[in-house]
């Protein structure tokens, strides 16, 4: 069974980091668009950001940016989300997207505060 595992969440406090991962099982991620969503506490889930298939062109929400960046490994196993100067405001679940198969992961949480 194809699934999607996040991890990297936690508690951090605000200015401080954290590095996301999403792990594929039992497929890679060769080919597939992927995304990050988040989902905070009465909110609606949102787009965060967004890395194509080869890698090359990425695309980010405006509250994000300069703040977060995607990447894709080399084995095309993981994908990444670093998390920088974080604030209160991005505490949410985040969530791996496979765009292509609307595969979602199960999500993992991240917290800000001090």
């Amino acid at each position: 069974q194809v699934q999607l595992v996040e991890s990297g969440g936690g508690l951090v406090k605000p200015g401080g980091s954290l590095i996301l991962s999403c792990e594929a099982s039992k497929f890679t991620f060769r080919g597939l668009m992927v995304s990050w969503y988040r989902q905070a506490p009465g909110k609606e889930r949102e787009l965060v950001a967004s890395i194509t298939a080869t890698g090359h062109n990425t695309d980010y929400a405006d509250s994000v940016k300069d703040r977060f960046y995607i990447a894709r490994d080399n084995a095309g196993t993981t994908i990444y989300l670093r998390m920088v100067n974080l604030n209160p405001e991005d505490t949410a679940v985040y969530y791996c997207f496979v765009d292509e198969w609307g595969l979602w992961g199960q999500g993992t949480q991240v917290t800000v505060s001090s």
